[in-house]
């Protein structure tokens, strides 16, 4: 092809590519637009339901162009007022976070400047924020500066790469596999099993160690089946504890579970997606033993109310984490020199990936940490307070919850699962308040995890009052 061809051909391309160039006046009225949205989303939050219509419509790409009003009118007819309205201080049913406004503004700067942060070389100021938040957390639960951490997508993806370091560090592979054992209840959440499926291991033998009334995990019977599956030249390798379970909220004995897993040379991991910030609050004391874990997983994007999508974890022995995901190629030869665990490419399965460290850098600049300590105190007398309310009605309640995670039914004597499940069925359908269920002790209950920044005490009034209204309706139909 000639060059006065390559030309002309340039010419037009450029013509409708520049389209993607926004020039400031368009962007400027994309912002006000957007904002404009954003803040009356904000304002109203009070005035909406936790729970929505069930189907979405009129989301196909087609070739007419549209709005950027027409998409916002969309946006919140057929995406926020359709299921769980997560970003709703009425969303107390699954393990809810908020998304805290800062976020949006740190999510708005990262997407614009677009700096590539899993690689040091490539930008070390982004790089050196993410490793900074890493370095927080590590003074925040009394992990060793040795200790090495990145953030992730969530839990799940924290949980595998914490796996994957127990399983490189222990060597487990080929025929060890289906001899080697790991140790949890059953209240882990699914993502531990889904992770070591994942990771090739799904034929390791899984010891579902029982627990006590509270539901934490029995440490008497984790010994003894620990000594007696080495007694049988089995290979125990991995023991996983739980700081906040997601149906009771309920906080294992990490120190005796550490104990045990010195003892035996197993792979403590701490599950703490979910309760981990806690540690920060008057609850304290019930994570003993949570610094003496070889893993840590902790979601920002749970109990430090930013939006979805940023987890962390922390491992203690640097060389099993980089195991697995250090590579190298030749195009990526002048990143040779870095120092290893700068670069969070080296320590997830991510290589490309999002600024996702800055929302909580900026959020943590701006509001410092005392604020979100005193919303995880308040979720906590808030659940008490609810269970309060609950018990006046005539519910009976799980047991003293750790944290800020527990569950009801209703006695109705019999068909009594059937009836809860109906009662369940019609708080969904009035939708004010949105809880969920689950099935415990091989009963069907009513879950209520309070965990918003945005639920407060008028929050749970306008959920009793919700449930006491269900509750009449099921009532009267008996």
């Amino acid at each position: 092809m000639e060059n006065t061809e390559i030309f002309e051909k340039l010419q037009h391309y450029y013509k409708e590519a520049r389209a993607l160039e926004i020039p400031e006046t368009k962007r400027q009225e994309l912002i006000y637009h957007a904002f404009r949205y954003v803040d009356q989303f904000i304002d109203g939050i009070d005035g909406v339901k936790g729970f929505g219509k069930q189907k979405a419509r009129f989301l196909e790409i087609g070739d007419k162009k549209k709005s950027i009003t027409e998409l916002i009118d969309l946006y919140q007819s057929e995406v926020i007022e359709t299921g769980i309205n997560a970003a709703s201080g009425k969303h107390i049913g699954y393990i809810p976070g908020g998304g805290i406004f800062i976020a949006s503004i740190a999510d708005f700067i990262a997407a614009a400047t677009n700096p590539y942060a899993s690689v040091y070389y490539a930008n070390p100021g982004a790089q050196t924020v993410e490793n900074e938040v890493v370095a927080w957390m590590k003074k925040v639960f009394d992990f060793p500066d040795s200790s090495v951490g990145a953030l992730t997508t969530g839990g799940s993806t924290s949980m595998l790469i914490a796996f994957t370091a127990a399983r490189d560090k222990f060597g487990v592979k080929n025929e060890k596999v289906t001899k080697s054992v790991v140790y949890m209840t059953e209240q882990v959440h699914h993502s531990a099993q889904k992770a070591l499926r994942i990771l090739g291991l799904e034929d390791v033998i899984v010891r579902l160690i029982p627990v006590d009334e509270h539901f934490r995990m029995k440490t008497d019977e984790l010994d003894a089946l620990i000594a007696k599956d080495k007694a049988e030249n089995l290979l125990p390798f991995l023991v996983v504890g739980t700081a906040g379970t997601t149906d009771t909220g309920t906080v294992d004995p990490l120190d005796k579970i550490a104990d045990i897993a010195e003892k035996y040379q197993l792979w403590f991991h701490v599950d703490g997606a979910y309760g981990g910030f806690f540690y920060m609050t008057s609850k304290k004391s019930l994570f003993k033993g949570l610094e003496r874990a070889d893993s840590l997983i902790v979601d920002p994007h749970k109990s430090l109310f930013l939006p979805y999508g940023l987890g962390a974890v922390l491992i203690k022995d640097a060389k099993a984490a980089l195991h697995s995901h250090y590579y190298t190629a030749n195009y990526m030869q002048d990143t040779n020199h870095d120092e290893l665990v700068q670069s969070s490419a080296n320590l997830t399965p991510e290589l490309s990936r999002n600024f996702r460290g800055l929302r909580l850098w900026l959020a943590l600049q701006i509001h410092g940490i005392q604020p979100f300590i005193a919303c995880l105190e308040e979720k906590i007398l808030l659940t008490h307070y609810f269970r309060n309310q609950l018990m006046a009605l005539g519910f009976n309640v799980g047991p003293e919850p750790d944290l800020s995670v527990s569950y009801f039914w209703y006695p109705f004597g019999e068909m009594e699962d059937q009836k809860n499940e109906e009662l369940m069925n019609k708080i969904h359908e009035d939708g004010q308040v949105f809880l969920s269920s689950s099935i415990i002790d091989h009963r069907y209950v009513i879950r209520m995890a309070v965990l918003s920044f945005r639920t407060k005490k008028e929050t749970i009034d306008e959920a009793v009052a919700m449930v006491k209204r269900c509750l009449e309706e099921v009532k009267n139909r008996e």
